[in-house]
């Protein structure tokens, strides 16, 4: 993700666990790649998130075209996809949610958060896995 201003993103639906809070700010973190989905209508929450891409290039969203329309999708060149990052706080790695992607229209800052039903997946899906015999661990 370049390097940007402020973004004030709306997200109708708001987001799982969070529905009522709909506005948020999304502003680069102190470290790249990262950045701070701030929400407007609770100060108190905030969530880290980052461009999956970048730490998985085999990742893939398959949500239907009525979904994306609902936020006023109309190309896939539109579309910005963020996931949550989990800090944990016994020292674990980080972890961020493939299964539950932020998807943001980038042309009038109207965003969504999908499920994805691929198994392959998960919620906790380790940032920096090392490829072990049993395949990635973190």
């Amino acid at each position: 993700m370049n390097s940007f201003e402020t973004v004030k993103i709306e997200f109708p639906q708001g987001l799982f666990g969070f529905e009522n809070c709909k506005n948020f700010s999304l502003t680069e973190a102190e470290y790249k790649p990262f950045c701070w989905l701030q929400s407007e209508d609770d100060k108190t929450l905030s969530f880290l998130v980052v461009d999956p891409f970048i730490f998985f290039d085999d990742y893939e969203l398959d949500i239907d075209d009525s979904s994306l329309k609902s936020i006023g999708v109309n190309s896939p060149s539109d579309v910005v996809v963020l996931t949550i990052i989990t800090i944990p706080g016994n020292g674990e790695k980080l972890t961020t949610n493939l299964q539950g992607p932020l998807v943001i229209n980038k042309i009038n800052n109207t965003g969504m958060q999908v499920i994805l039903t691929d198994p392959k997946w998960t919620t906790k899906h380790c940032l920096v896995a090392k490829k072990s015999k049993d395949g990635d661990k973190c």
